[in-house]
């Protein structure tokens, strides 16, 4: 048995893994989690001790095949309480993170399979981020940032990098949520901006830092 938070430090570092191949450095997972170096530097230890990291100090930090199970678990838990909450419960995309977080420190591995069963064994959860089966596998599929397709080509957004709900609340205001077909029309080079036409009939130009944070499939 480990605690809630060294569950929480375990995920941190897992996802700050997904963007990185080298070790997590303790300045990452405090900026993380919002909290002291040295207190991220005493759980690394302790995780250590408990076979869940390798942490060596001055180089940062990897899970063991242990603790990337663990964090893979509490992935799995997370997403499907989101998606329940989600499809279920009519909470918006903005809500639903925040409730699952509390949620996924559930210990019960039978529970989580009904809900799984319960849901209809989903792929993605409402933020288009896969979900690990009960053997840890994430789906796999194609996708590419919104910023990187060129003019005329189109996309359906299946996903977003950012998941602040200040972000997702913007996007609801664009429309620009899962399912929408994305045309390109203009790039500008002057500040990165993009026309673009959405779901064959509105014209608008997003910033950027928008096209950067938003995922598609062509």
């Amino acid at each position: 048995m480990i605690s809630q938070t060294e569950e929480n430090y375990l995920k941190a570092i897992f996802k700050l893994s997904e963007q990185s191949d080298k070790p997590i450095s303790t300045n990452a997972v405090s900026k993380e989690l919002n909290t002291s170096a040295a207190s991220v530097t005493d759980m690394l230890i302790r995780l250590s001790k408990k076979d869940l990291v390798n942490y060596a100090k001055y180089k940062g930090a990897t899970l063991s095949d242990e603790g990337s199970r663990l964090a893979t678990h509490l992935v799995r838990k997370h997403r499907l309480w989101e998606v329940f909450l989600y499809d279920k419960l009519g909470f918006t995309w903005d809500e639903v993170h925040d409730i699952a977080e509390q949620m996924e420190h559930i210990r019960s591995e039978q529970l989580v399979d009904r809900l799984d069963d319960f849901l209809g064994n989903p792929k993605f959860d409402p933020h288009g981020d896969p979900i690990p089966d009960a053997d840890g596998n994430f789906a796999q599929r194609q996708q590419y940032l919104l910023a990187s397709l060129n003019n005329s080509e189109v996309g359906v957004v299946v996903g977003v990098q950012e998941h602040s709900s200040a972000f997702l609340q913007y996007l609801d205001k664009l429309e620009l949520v899962l399912g929408a077909k994305v045309q390109i029309i203009d790039k500008y080079d002057y500040d990165g901006s993009i026309k673009i036409l959405l779901n064959e009939e509105k014209e608008q130009i997003i910033t950027n830092k928008v096209a950067q944070n938003i995922f598609v499939k062509t």
